[in-house]
């Protein structure tokens, strides 16, 4: 069974509540259930933190596991941090991007992604249905 690592970034665990009208009104939760019911014969690892060197820290502990690939929302961390983007660079694990919201339509300054630079792909705008494709640019 192959191991696919899905982290979340800061405010992230408000998803549902936390503007809806921009993220929706599915939590973080529901992305879980629904990528375990569409793919039964994947392991996912779901983590999600509001800290940088949270981040850091789990990205290198997946380097070091048998994990197959990450999924990556970094939020608001894609457009400032350089160490997630050394960290997803170092680990040597394929690395999609997900925005939940398309971050080229929003204000200027989230136009950018240091993470991105580093990620396989990006997919921003399609909801929570990005975590899906980037599962299965990751199985492909």
């Amino acid at each position: 069974m192959k191991r696919i690592a899905v982290l979340n970034g800061p405010n992230l665990n408000r998803l549902g509540k936390r503007e809806p009208e921009i993220y929706g009104k599915r939590t973080l939760e529901d992305l879980a259930n629904d990528l375990r019911e569409e793919f039964p014969n994947i392991d996912f690892d779901f983590y999600q933190s509001n800290h940088e060197g949270a981040l850091i820290d789990r990205i290198s502990q997946i380097a070091e596991s048998d994990c197959h690939g990450i999924i990556f929302n970094p939020g608001a961390f894609a457009h400032t941090s350089v160490a997630l983007r050394d960290a997803i660079s170092g680990c040597e694990i394929t690395t999609i991007e997900v925005h939940i919201s398309n971050i080229h339509a929003r204000e200027r300054f989230r136009h950018h992604s240091h993470t991105a630079a580093v990620s396989k792909g990006v997919i921003a705008g399609l909801g929570l249905q990005g975590y899906s494709l980037a599962t299965q640019a990751l199985l492909a």
